[in-house]
């Protein structure tokens, strides 16, 4: 990419990234973050050729992102991605410290086309019953379940996050 690539490029980057990736066994979804410094990390979806749930474009181009760049923290990265995120790609990348997200085509358009997340953007709204997925906190000893929060608080040499 030349110095004067723009938000427009990187989109147009994403749904090429997309669009190959149907005829590779991948869906088409495509995603790239940019470094403040202008560096690009592409990601593409990998769900079924990988068998991975969680190989969404986005999650793809975060971790390629964060293992070139040797941190987990992406503050003022950029996301470009061909569709608009579901919930566990903007946790990912709320995760991340990305700065912002821009997308092409929206969850409608997705769910016209096979891939409808409806029933996960709702599994998050206020009134959910959740009965989806049930979760539940399990009823337990309280020393044991603080376990691992507690060697976490005396480890000296944690990286906090």
């Amino acid at each position: 990419m030349s110095v004067n690539t723009n938000g427009q490029d990187y989109l147009s980057m994403a749904i090429d990234l997309a669009t190959q990736n149907v005829h590779n066994q991948g869906g088409p979804f495509g995603a790239v973050v940019v470094s403040p410094d202008g560096q690009v990390f592409e990601g593409v979806n990998r769900v079924t050729a990988t068998n991975d749930p969680s190989a969404h474009a986005e999650v793809v181009a975060i971790r390629t992102a964060a293992a070139a760049l040797e941190t987990f923290d992406l503050s003022g990265c950029v996301l470009y991605t061909s569709c608009e995120p579901c919930p566990m790609c903007l946790a990912t990348s709320l995760w991340a410290r990305i700065e912002k997200v821009y997308f092409a085509a929206d969850r409608h358009d997705a769910a016209k086309a096979g891939f409808d997340d409806a029933v996960f953007y709702e599994y998050f709204e206020k009134d959910s019953n959740r009965a989806l997925m049930p979760v539940s906190h399990f009823e337990h000893e309280k020393v044991e379940f603080l376990k691992p929060f507690q060697a976490w608080d005396a480890l000296e040499s944690r990286t906090d996050y």
